[in-house]
Formats: structure tokens, sequence, C-alpha cells
């Protein structure tokens, strides 16, 4: 049922049937009443009143981290700070893990995940994606040793290959695709994945731009990327429940702003993406 059906069709009957029935109120005043409950029922209205604005996310360098004082920074910050700020209310981030993020999204935890999700058809079954408001993709760095020579895919698509990667992403299950044969192992974090090729215990690691990169600079003596180019394509949007239609066009024309009218996103993804200016400022 859309929005013209609940205020012309059986729920106007439900909401005010009865009375219009006894000519207690008139047909414009029942619509009114209508209205007023679907105001109540918007996501929109309800962060408005509530004066926050609840985001979540997951750790993912350098998507969302915790710095030295033990906040949370990162490009997903960035933007959900500015989302909260230009919607003059507090923002209220809540980390949750990744495998989780849409059930807990679907259970009413927060407002909108904003954490570098990408776009997936299975996942759209279940959520409503704005428009993407950044683009990235899926890329692979291997062990120097146990790959040396290494330049395409197809070398690492053998039952003797063993690649790691994080649980419940997409470059998880884009090894399926482009790598069936060989071994995949899955870890709850990125970090101790890392590990596994660093120390020679995996061949290679898959993960979203600029996963590979920034490895490779950390550990240039270890690890290789065997080509520069993502070798799948992936957008990243926030994602919302299915019922929350307000909220969509209100973050859709956020990212067209945002996009537009200055270059927020553009300024915050080169800072974030493009180097490794921040490092010092992290955990480890």
């Amino acid at each position: 049922m859309n929005r013209r059906d609940m205020l012309n069709g059986p729920a106007l009957g439900a909401a005010g049937g009865a009375l219009l029935a006894g000519g207690l109120i008139s047909p414009a005043q029942a619509q009114g009443d209508v209205r007023a409950q679907l105001a109540g029922a918007s996501l929109v209205e309800e962060i408005k009143r509530r004066g926050t604005l609840r985001v979540g996310l997951s750790t993912f360098v350098p998507w969302a981290m915790r710095n030295r004082g033990g906040e949370l920074v990162g490009f997903e910050v960035d933007v959900a700070t500015r989302l909260a700020a230009d919607m003059n209310v507090r923002l209220e981030l809540v980390p949750t893990a990744w495998d989780g993020i849409i059930p807990a999204l679907l259970a009413g935890r927060f407002d909108a995940i904003i954490g570098g999700m990408s776009v997936t058809i299975p996942r759209n079954l279940t959520v409503n994606f704005t428009d993407p408001y950044h683009q990235t993709g899926i890329g692979i760095f291997a062990n120097k040793r146990l790959a040396d020579g290494w330049a395409t895919l197809a070398q690492f698509n053998r039952p003797d290959v063993t690649i790691v990667a994080r649980r419940g992403t997409p470059a998880a299950n884009s090894v399926g695709v482009h790598m069936p044969r060989a071994t995949l192992r899955q870890f709850d974090e990125e970090a101790p994945a890392l590990q596994e090729v660093v120390n020679g215990r995996a061949h290679a690691m898959v993960g979203s731009i600029p996963l590979p990169a920034h490895s490779v600079k950390r550990y240039p003596d270890v690890l290789v990327r065997p080509f520069n180019e993502p070798y799948q394509r992936a957008i990243s949007a926030f994602a919302v429940r299915k019922s929350d239609i307000d909220a969509l066009n209100l973050f859709n024309n956020w990212i067209r702003l945002r996009q537009i009218t200055d270059s927020f996103l553009a300024d915050r993804a080169a800072y974030w993406f493009d180097g490794l200016d921040w490092e010092d400022q992290i955990q480890r």
C-alpha cells in the first residue's frame, strides 16, 4: 500500500470510517488524522524529535577506526558527522559487527548504515540503498615470496592457493566468482587476515580499495600487488529500512548536494583513501 492508498483508500476507512458514518468528523479532518499518523511514523520526524541521528557502522580501515584517544575516526565518520550537522541533530555512532549489521538495522538499533556498504542485489532485497556516495572496488595483494611473478587472477585460482578475506564482505564473496578453485579462509576482522599474508600462511588477501595499496605501503618488503586495478568494481551507499522512504529522499538529496555544491565527499575520500597522512593517529 502506498501513501495515496492510505490517504484515499482502506486506511482512511480504518482511521475515520466509524466517525464519518456517525457524522462526527469531516473527510478533511479524517485525512488530516491519517497524515498525522504518517508523519508520526516517518523516520525523519523521529530523528527530529529525538534530536539524534543514529548511524550503524563497523570498523574498516580507513572507513572507521579508533584513534589513539579511543574515538572513532575515518571517512564514514566524517560523512556521518557532516550529515548530522547539516540536519542540525546530534550524531550517535553505533559500532556493530559487520555480519550482523543489516539485521541490527532492521531491528531498529540505528537509523541508517553509513559504513562503506557496497550495493548488491541480495542486500537490496532486504534494505533500501541511497544514491552512491563513493565508488570503490575489490583488489588483491599477495605475499611476495609465495606469489613471486604472479600477475593474473588465474594464477591464484588453484586449490593449493590460500586466499583470505573479511567475513561477510563482497570481497569474500568475489573469491567464489573469480577464483573458485582457491581455498578461501575468512576472518571476522581485517588485521588477523592481513597478518596471515604477511607471515606467509596465506598467499593473498582480497579487500576493498584502498586496502591493497595501503597494505603494500606498510609492508613493502613482504607484500606486492600483482596488478593495480580492482578486479571488481563497486559502489557504496547508505542503507535504510524498506519503509523509510522520507529518509531515503533526504539522504539522496544530501548526497547530491555534497557532490554538486561543494567538494566535501571528494575531499574526504582523497584524504582517507589516497594517502596515509592520518596513520599516526590510529591505535595499533
